[in-house]
């Protein structure tokens, strides 16, 4: 178990290691772009057509349900309207 003063000296002791010049930074960034893998244009093709068609079935799925809850909310209410004698 760690006490407290540990773990700020810890976080010191990094934020000095961290303190390290722009070249460095430059030096590391590139070795992580480097490192990177970027989709082929098929795979975004392919991707964006998922969205598309994934868009366009939830929207006309949506407005199905909508559709048959005013349906619904409808009988519901002329059929208390009836019983109501309104």
């Amino acid at each position: 178990m760690s006490s407290t003063s540990d773990t700020v000296k810890k976080v010191q002791k990094k934020g000095k290691e961290e303190s390290r010049g722009v070249g460095e930074f430059v030096r590391e960034t590139r070795a992580e772009w480097d490192k990177t893998t970027f989709p082929s244009s098929e795979d975004v093709r392919n991707t964006t057509l998922i969205v598309i068609v994934s868009v366009i079935f939830f929207t006309v799925y949506l407005f199905l349900v909508d559709r048959v809850w005013v349906l619904a909310l409808d009988a519901l209410t002329w059929f208390v309207n009836w019983l109501a004698g309104i």
